[in-house]
């Protein structure tokens, strides 16, 4: 199965430097990027979390402007991208909508940069991807992680993406794209 796996981007909430749970900013690049790298690998939609009024008129604009603008009738891929681009309040909300659309609560899958008992390998949860019956909701965290109550809502835990140096702090939208090719790009 292929129609079951969604993504989402959480800017609330999350830690902030000092662990202080914070809403982060919306980014103009990470609305483009994720949902062109979404739609690329057939993500049936891609949610931007956010509870702050003025982050959500931001990116309903910058939305509109490629599905209704000039820009949906200048580049009609990037209107395509966004159509299954999603923005919502809470995580919850998300789940909420998923499950309205699927008929099934999704399992929550999130994204760190370390290791928990219900860690799960790239090939693992490929195979569940494409083999079962269940629904999933990937949560990327920005600032400096997801809130331990997310990672504890968490059926799985991704293993982190490594490189091949000591410095390891990838921009969220490449990691994305690197996750979703580990999970759905060719075999």
């Amino acid at each position: 199965m292929r129609n079951n796996l969604f993504v989402s981007l959480v800017h609330y909430p999350v830690y902030n430097k000092n662990e202080e749970i914070v809403a982060t900013s919306v980014t103009n690049f990470d609305i483009h990027d994720i949902s062109r790298t979404s739609k690329t690998y057939g993500v049936e939609g891609y949610y931007i979390v956010t509870p702050v009024d003025a982050q959500q008129e931001l990116t309903k604009r910058i939305i509109g402007y490629w599905q209704d603008g000039f820009g949906g009738a200048y580049n009609k891929d990037r209107e395509e991208a966004f159509s299954t681009t999603y923005i919502v309040d809470t995580i919850e909300d998300a789940m909420k909508d998923i499950e309205e659309k699927t008929g099934k609560k999704p399992l929550i899958i999130t994204t760190s940069a370390k290791i928990f008992p219900n860690s799960i390998s790239y090939k693992e949860l490929s195979d569940k991807i494409f083999n079962d019956d269940n629904v999933y909701l990937l949560l990327f965290g920005t600032g400096y992680g997801l809130i331990q109550e997310v990672m504890d809502m968490s059926t799985y835990i991704l293993e982190p993406i490594r490189g091949n140096a000591v410095y390891n702090h990838l921009s969220v939208r490449s990691a994305v794209s690197i996750i979703l090719d580990r999970l759905l790009g060719e075999k």
